[in-house]
C-alpha cells in the first residue's frame, strides 16, 4: 500500500476531520520515531506511517466492532502483517492484543499521548508554538482536561519503551505541531 492509497482510504472510512487529524498526526511522529529514533529505512519508516495513519479507520463508523473492520480490509488486500498487528496492538487492554516491537509499543505509547499534547496545543493561544514539556507534564495531572485521555494507558505504554515521558511529550509537539 502507497500512503496516497492509505490517505484515500482514511478519506472514505473517516469522515471526522477531527479524527483524520489525529490519525495523520500519529502517522507523522511514528514515521519521525522511525527515521530519527530508530535508524529505519524508507521501507519500514512507511510501515510505521501507514500503521499511524490508519490505526483507527474503523472507530468513528465501527466504534464497537474498533478494530476488527480495519484489520479484515487490510488482511484482504494483503497488507504487510507487521502494520495489520501494529494496528490491532494499539490498545491492548481493549483489543487483546499485545504490543510485542518496537513499533507496536511506540503506536501504544504515541496514540493517547499525540491526542493529549494536540489538546493542550488547542486551548493556548499560541497553539504549538512555544509549547513547552512541563505545560503538558502539569496538565496531564489534572484528570478533568482531556479527560477522555487514558493516562493509565499512557502509563503502561511508557513503562514499556525506553524513552521518557519528557522525551516523549517534546517528540511529538516537535514533529505534530505543522500535521494538518
Amino acid at each position: 500500500m502507497t500512503i496516497e492509497d492509505a490517505h484515500q482510504l482514511l478519506n472514505e472510512w473517516v469522515p471526522n476531520e477531527r479524527l483524520r487529524l489525529h490519525m495523520k498526526q500519529v502517522a507523522a511522529v511514528m514515521k519521525a520515531w522511525a527515521i530519527e529514533k530508530e535508524n529505519a529505512d524508507e521501507k519500514t519508516a512507511l510501515k510505521w506511517e501507514l500503521a499511524g495513519l490508519l490505526h483507527d479507520a474503523d472507530w468513528e463508523k465501527y466504534p464497537e466492532d474498533h478494530c476488527r473492520i480495519i484489520i479484515e480490509k487490510l488482511e484482504a488486500i494483503n497488507i504487510d502483517p507487521e502494520i495489520i498487528h501494529c494496528i490491532a496492538s494499539h490498545g491492548p487492554r481493549y483489543f487483546g492484543v499485545e504490543p510485542n516491537n518496537t513499533m507496536d509499543k511506540m503506536i501504544y505509547a504515541f496514540d493517547e499521548l499525540s491526542g493529549f499534547v494536540h489538546a493542550s496545543a488547542l486551548i493556548r493561544p499560541t497553539r504549538y508554538e512555544g509549547m513547552d514539556v512541563n505545560s503538558v507534564k502539569k496538565k496531564l495531572k489534572n484528570l478533568a482536561f482531556a479527560a477522555q485521555v487514558n493516562r493509565d494507558d499512557i502509563a503502561d505504554a511508557l513503562s514499556r519503551i525506553n524513552a521518557s515521558l519528557e522525551e516523549l511529550i517534546e517528540f511529538v509537539i516537535n514533529h505534530q505541531k505543522g500535521v494538518s
